[in-house]
């Protein structure tokens, strides 16, 4: 493998859920321009289409296919359809996420609590399953989740979201130990501060935003492309040897 085609994924099929904005477009775009056809994923099809349209305009492979990952039978029904149309899948990014509360953990109610570890424990867990399966049979593939450093240090006021988030870095090394025998490689993404329409409750406020820049020393909030780029390296053959890691892209957040 030369350093020109090192992150070359040509050929490859990748899954990106959470797709249709924020992190997770950016991430569908950047896979789509190194190569893979890219199923872009998430709730609506009509923002799924949009930017997988937009993939093909700039020369690249795209399909949207809509799917709520808190709900069992939807993930079925988008791993039926790719077996199908494509008898494989090479590349899964978890990125689809819910935080619907912010508040004191003691006041989280059940419905939030129900919601939130649905989807980002239940919701990857077994999209994971699902596309581990398929990546066993053809004894190759990558899964990288999209955690968060509140996995590693609890946001405030956002309680079970960083319960869960926590819970996908577990999981993470738990796939990797057991599926790295089967040529299973899986990583996870810990993004910082991220200028997303996901964390506008925390950017676009003036005074949470100067709070949390006090504790990033690059002393900004990071663009969606900058995630990307870390997905792309854990995908691509240059990370051959990479399982079981928790690449953080923070400002420096938690080293502060």
């Amino acid at each position: 493998m030369t350093t020109q085609d090192i992150f070359s994924l040509d050929g490859q099929i990748a899954l990106v859920t959470g797709a249709s904005r924020g992190i997770g477009e950016a991430i569908a775009k950047l896979l789509a321009a190194k190569g893979a056809h890219v199923i872009v994923s998430s709730r609506k099809i009509e923002g799924c289409e949009a930017v997988a349209q937009a993939i093909r305009n700039a020369g690249g492979s795209a399909e949207a296919l809509a799917c709520h990952i808190g709900e069992m039978e939807q993930i079925a029904n988008l791993f039926s359809t790719i077996r199908e149309t494509h008898g494989r899948l090479d590349i899964l990014v978890n990125n689809a996420a819910t935080n619907p509360y912010f508040g004191h953990v003691l006041d989280t109610d059940l419905g939030v609590f129900q919601k939130t570890v649905d989807v980002n424990i239940r919701g990857y867990f077994f999209m994971s399953v699902e596309a581990g399966k398929m990546m066993r049979s053809q004894k190759s593939g990558k899964i990288v989740n999209v955690a968060s450093i509140n996995g590693v240090v609890p946001g405030h006021f956002q309680g079970i979201y960083s319960i869960t988030k926590a819970a996908v870095i577990n999981m993470t090394k738990t796939f990797a130990k057991e599926c790295a025998g089967l040529g299973i490689r899986v990583n996870a993404l810990l993004p910082g501060g991220t200028d997303t329409k996901f964390a506008s409750a925390l950017t676009k406020n003036d005074a949470i935003r100067k709070q949390l820049l006090t504790h990033v020393p690059m002393n900004r909030i990071a663009e969606p492309d900058e995630m990307a780029g870390a997905v792309l390296y854990l995908v691509s053959n240059a990370a051959s040897y990479t399982t079981g890691t928790c690449l953080t892209v923070d400002g420096g957040y938690l080293t502060a």
